[in-house]
């Protein structure tokens, strides 16, 4: 998977896998990454998939529909590739925190929906639920920050309920944070992702 990694000054800190949006790339979420913690270890991936020429991390059928057996075959392809990442960048495989927005928040929520212990905490930045009817693995002592506006578009507010309460109910500690706005970010719901983090895992952490 094409992607950037820099390496961080603080070794003890989480690596942060950086996840796009539709039509991002691996560098879209640098300057989060940045307002988050800059002495953090940074890995941006670019999604394999195309929608229109749009890098994506999974196939959708429609807006909102997603392609149920490329979301399973994607997100173990990013299981692995963040494994043989770890081994390749001599980071810790066990403290990876995603920051993923819309799309991207999509597969982070994905990679926890299906893989006990593949994220040590997550930023969900406009994310929906990746899939239903499955058993959600145990994600106790898993913290998820969950940013979504109240305006939002594309993702209906029961969507997002429904992610929070799933989670929650497979044992993460899950933090919401509503906004006024639609689908954009905001430099608000940034801040309070960056509270979030410090609280978790901060340096005195």
């Amino acid at each position: 998977m094409k992607h950037i990694f820099i390496e961080g000054k603080n070794k003890n800190a989480p690596t942060l896998l950086l996840l796009h949006g539709t039509g991002g790339n691996e560098r879209d979420l640098l300057p989060i990454a940045e307002m988050i913690d800059h002495d953090a270890s940074v890995l941006g991936v670019r999604g394999n998939v195309l929608e229109n020429g749009m890098p994506r991390f999974f196939r959708r059928l429609a807006e909102g529909v997603f392609d149920k057996e490329d979301l399973i075959f994607r997100t173990k392809e990013l299981n692995e590739f963040l494994s043989e990442m770890a081994e390749q960048y001599q980071f810790n495989r066990n403290n990876v925190v995603a920051i993923g927005y819309s799309n991207g928040a999509n597969i982070a929520a994905s990679l926890m929906y299906h893989y006990k212990n593949a994220l040590n905490g997550a930023i969900l930045l406009h994310a929906m639920v990746p899939r239903r009817g499955i058993e959600v693995p145990d994600l106790a002592n898993t913290p998820v920050f969950i940013g979504a506006g109240t305006n939002d578009p594309l993702i209906p507010q029961a969507e997002t309920k429904e992610l929070a309460n799933v989670l929650r109910q497979a044992n993460a500690a899950v933090t919401e944070h509503w906004g006024n706005a639609g689908h954009q970010l905001t430099r608000e719901e940034i801040e309070k992702a960056k509270e979030w983090y410090d609280q978790h895992f901060g340096t005195n952490k």
